[in-house]
């Protein structure tokens, strides 16, 4: 049974809290995801028009694309290191805030 308190959810979606908690979530994950396929494809490209560059050796048997490579491997798991911290400490309290401002 619902009480006059309890908010239905087209009231919940239709809330600014709601509707900002959204935005900034769509925002952190729109500039992440944007971040690594600028990197992604910054590495394609440089495969595509400049081979030499990533074929100079920097050792005896590796060439500087394989550096590169695990460093956007590397850059990758960075990126969601930060959206899991971000996550955890501001996105939880707020869904949390959210949440309890509901009951």
């Amino acid at each position: 049974m619902m009480t006059p308190e309890t908010q239905q959810p087209h009231e919940i979606l239709d809330s600014p809290d709601f509707k900002k908690l959204v935005k900034k979530r769509w925002s952190v994950s729109l500039v992440l995801t944007f971040t690594m396929l600028l990197v992604y494809f910054g590495f394609l490209l440089t495969v595509a028009f400049n081979k030499q560059v990533l074929a100079t050796r920097i050792g005896e048997y590796t060439t500087l694309a394989i550096p590169i490579g695990l460093g956007i491997i590397l850059f990758a798991w960075v990126l969601t290191g930060i959206y899991v911290f971000w996550a955890n400490s501001d996105y939880d309290t707020s869904v949390q805030n959210l949440k309890n401002k509901i009951q």
